[in-house]
């Protein structure tokens, strides 16, 4: 299915990455190149493959869900890079590649002549994107996992209830921020590729990653306030921005100035909390959310979530239900977004769905060409490509586009 009005023809068409990572964070990034059109060679240990075949249930056929959340659009072959032969392909795949991605543990890859220095001195068009838990220096002997990171990068202690456990986001959510920072280096790199000739190592890694996406409640802590802690679903600057209690189920919302905040009072039938001193302005609203809380939730006790949030929308305030993912995907839908995609599997094999590329390009759209495959679908398919003469790699769909770029 295509997205927008474009030809079909991916912006990074032409473009050949070799997918050396396993797991997330990178198989994210080469699944967002491939959604925008390039060429992807996943390769894979024979008889294993990728980490996350095996992290099931639940499964789709023979394929974990996991494993087809962010492998889309890509070939699958397996080389087992012990072997000679097999090791002397891989190396064929850099050089007629643009972007080679890995996550192994710093050093790992050295044995083989596939480590950044290597490669780069050997294909200097290359962008080499290597992805780590803790960096390539102190932190390179650390094997980096999203929940461990979570925990000592300070996200789960501003995470959860106030009085509660220090909790984790319900998602690998810095594997995917680490996949995207992934993504925008990469197309960076290559962008300075087409002005000097040069490729370039790229490093991302989870630490750094999550420690820059604390935004806000890091910007205060580094400027002299305290670390701050978990306030449950509670703003530490702004109020109400929040969930609050209904009639049966809690309602989001998100007041974002003094003018909302009256609009909103006026919206419920409680305007004399716009003009009481202590809920005027924002700063007041914070210093005393336990009473604005209290005299909101008071009100707001009196009828269910799907009332207030009509009559909160109807006055353009930032509100919603806490839908669980059934809910959100059926909102998506309903907004026209198709936060789905889906794939005819192999014979024998069910549907695949998968979320939509959040990606929209009106001249280019993402096009899903290719079900997440199974393990060594495409072995045959590259290895006779790899052992011919390079004059037409493949694209994206399978038809050959002009010579390598390495």
């Amino acid at each position: 299915m295509d997205q927008g009005t474009g030809t079909g023809a991916g912006p990074l068409e032409g473009l050949v990455v070799a997918d050396f990572s396993r797991v997330l964070a990178g198989p994210l990034a080469s699944m967002f190149l491939a959604d925008l059109g390039a060429t992807v060679v996943k390769v894979e240990r024979p008889g294993v493959g990728d980490d996350t075949r095996s992290w099931g249930p639940p499964h789709v056929g023979s394929l974990s869900t996991y494993f087809t959340s962010v492998n889309r659009n890509k070939r699958s072959v397996t080389l087992d890079l012990t072997d000679p032969a097999d090791l002397e392909l891989a190396h064929t795949l850099v050089e007629r590649s643009d972007v080679f991605i890995e996550n192994f543990r710093p050093g790992k890859l050295a044995d083989f002549k596939l480590d950044s220095a290597s490669l780069l001195a050997a294909h200097p068009r290359l962008v080499y994107c290597s992805v780590t838990g803790f960096g390539s220096t102190g932190g390179a002997h650390l094997p980096g996992y999203d929940f461990v990171v979570q925990a000592v990068g300070g996200l789960m202690s501003i995470t959860g209830a106030e009085d509660g456990e220090p909790t984790k986001v319900g998602v690998a959510l810095v594997d995917v921020l680490t996949g995207l920072h992934a993504t925008i280096s990469i197309q960076a790199a290559l962008r300075h590729r087409d002005n000097t000739g040069r490729g370039q190592l790229v490093e991302v890694n989870l630490l750094s990653s999550l420690i820059a996406s604390l935004v806000n409640q890091g910007a205060a802590y580094i400027n002299g306030s305290p670390p701050p802690a978990a306030m449950g679903n509670q703003h530490p600057s702004i109020a109400p921005y929040e969930t609050l209690a209904t009639k049966d189920n809690p309602i989001a919302v998100a007041v974002g100035n003094d003018r909302q905040f009256h609009t909103l009072a006026r919206a419920i039938g409680r305007p004399e909390l716009s003009g009481d001193e202590r809920f005027r302005a924002n700063g007041g609203r914070v210093a005393n959310r336990r009473e604005l809380i209290r005299e909101l939730e008071t009100t707001l006790r009196a009828a269910p979530v799907a009332h207030w949030t009509q009559v909160l929308q109807d006055a353009g305030i930032p509100c919603g239900p806490v839908n669980d993912i059934a809910e959100a995907i059926a909102l998506a839908s309903d907004l026209g977004l198709e936060p789905t995609a889906s794939f005819t599997g192999p014979v024998g094999e069910p549907t695949i769905e998968t979320l939509a590329s959040p990606l929209r390009l009106s001249q280019n759209p993402v096009v899903y060409h290719r079900p997440p495959p199974q393990l060594g679908a495409d072995t045959a398919e590259v290895r006779e490509w790899l052992l011919g003469d390079g004059a037409e790699p493949l694209d994206a769909d399978g038809r050959s586009k002009g010579p390598g770029r390495s």
